[in-house]
């Protein structure tokens, strides 16, 4: 459905720039919406009271009252809660879009502006507040209706009858329109999140190339300098075997002989450190690498492995637990054609999940009954029987999910931990990946005391899903 023209439409831009203001404006134009412009919170709330926009564009940073004390003032309001708010904000600044979402806003833009996306933003608003209204309008005919039509009792039962079904049908399609918009909102907040993470870990990685650059190149001049200046020694012993009592006291105090030994030593050591961050540098790009609008060939190994340095932290020990051991068995797989920073989410999901668990049981045994029995994960990778799909299992051996909720663990926003500690996106997330991105299946096998084992099997040559 479509906006209806004849429904005058204001829409009210807030932002104390006036280029933002005109920017907005000229983008807006040409859809017959009457625009009105306040450059500050206050002024916002107050035009809003009498002017009854039917959208306002509000940005977060302004000065006096910023856009979210404005949001909160406009929802408190009785005249002003029910017009929808889209705010404005930087395109990486995540804790601002998810924070409107959380006062009531019902999207955001980023800056700069992208017009298209302004504009269909605003229009499926726009759409929305209408659909609501001509929904309570109608809701409105069908009670006045049902009033009018009571004393006629031949006719009441078969009203009532008709009434529930409408209703039945209306509330349905309410509650998947809502659920649908919910699970979009949040898996936008999860994207978000993901998106962040990518970018924080490439960009460490692009800021250690330089200084790892610069060791390296520097090693070997270093290592000739040392041995020349050590040849130098030589020959000056050499020359002049009896250097004198002042320089004989030096080079004894010095240990010269030592460090002829260690210098080299300690090099070597440099140049193993040098590889290490190297090595640590690629890992962080493997699994921060950007997915294409095709699938790629990729090595599913390197994905796991950059996904455990991230994590590694998590799994080092603590106070309450020793550190959790990885188990990895790899068997000679292909490379994949896949979106690749997907998979690494899957992976980062799993693998997460996997922790979280292993942090919970730690908090019911002590340590001693950890370092008898320690916790650990276990990663196996190998082909299917078929020979055209790969498998991948990641097993924990946690507490276990118990069998009747096995059948939901998938499902959307179900969670088996605590309030506060987990959305349940992160596997409805995996197996859209998995399964709608990638043709592939992804399942869970879990025994209550002994842990949880997740299968996923994705197909070596691209297809279809």
């Amino acid at each position: 459905m479509t906006i209806s023209f004849d429904q005058a439409v204001r829409i009210l831009l807030v932002d104390d720039k006036p280029t933002n203001l005109k920017v907005l404006s000229d983008t807006l134009k040409g859809h017959g919406w009457t625009m009105l412009v306040a450059t500050d919170g206050v002024a916002a709330i107050e035009q809003a009271q009498y002017a009854q926009p039917s959208l306002i564009l509000l940005d977060v940073m302004m000065p006096g009252i910023d856009g979210f004390e404005t949001c909160q003032r406009l929802k408190a309001h009785a005249n002003t809660q029910a017009i929808p708010v889209i705010f404005m904000t930087a395109l990486s600044d995540t804790e601002h879009k998810v924070r409107g979402l959380e006062m009531g806003a019902v999207d955001y833009i980023t800056k700069p502006f992208q017009q298209k996306e302004v504009i269909a933003r605003v229009k499926l608003h726009l759409n929305l507040k209408f659909l609501a209204q001509e929904l309570e309008e109608k809701n409105g005919f069908l009670t006045q209706e049902m009033a009018e039509k009571t004393a006629a009792e031949s006719r009441l039962q078969q009203l009532a009858q008709e009434l529930e079904r409408k209703v039945a049908q209306r509330t349905a399609e309410l509650s998947d329109s809502l659920e649908h918009l919910q699970q979009t909102q949040l898996q936008l907040v999860q994207n978000e999140k993901m998106s962040a993470l990518g970018n924080l870990v490439a960009g460490v990685a692009h800021e250690l190339n330089n200084p790892i650059g610069f060791l390296q190149s520097n090693l070997e001049p270093l290592q000739d300098y040392i041995n020349d200046l050590f040849g130098l020694v030589k020959l000056y012993a050499k020359t002049f075997p009896n250097p004198g009592p002042e320089l004989t006291e030096r080079i004894t105090a010095i240990e010269l002989d030592f460090l002829e030994q260690d210098l080299p030593k300690i090099v070597s050591s440099w140049t193993i450190g040098i590889k290490r961050i190297e090595t640590i540098s690629n890992s962080l790009r493997t699994f921060s690498r950007e997915d294409k609008e095709h699938k790629v060939l990729f090595n599913v190994h390197d994905g796991l492995n950059s996904t455990l340095l991230i994590l590694k932290h998590r799994l080092k020990a603590n106070r309450t637990r020793p550190a959790i051991q990885v188990r990895t068995h790899y068997q000679t797989i292909p490379e994949i054609e896949c979106f690749a920073g997907q998979l690494n989410q899957v992976f980062m999901n799993l693998l997460a999940n996997a922790i979280d668990t292993l942090d919970d049981i730690s908090n019911t045994l002590s340590f001693e009954a950890l370092q008898t029995r320690p916790n650990v994960i276990t990663i196996s990778t190998g082909l299917a029987t078929e020979d055209e799909s790969i498998v991948i299992k990641i097993e924990d051996n946690g507490a276990g999910i118990d069998e009747a909720l096995q059948s939901r663990i998938f499902d959307h926003l179900f969670t088996t931990k605590a309030v506060g500690r987990g959305t349940g996106l992160g596997l409805t997330i995996a197996r859209q990946i998995v399964v709608d991105k990638h043709g592939g299946s992804i399942n869970v096998k879990s025994t209550l005391g002994q842990g949880t084992c997740f299968t996923v099997i994705l197909p070596v040559k691209a297809k279809k899903a």
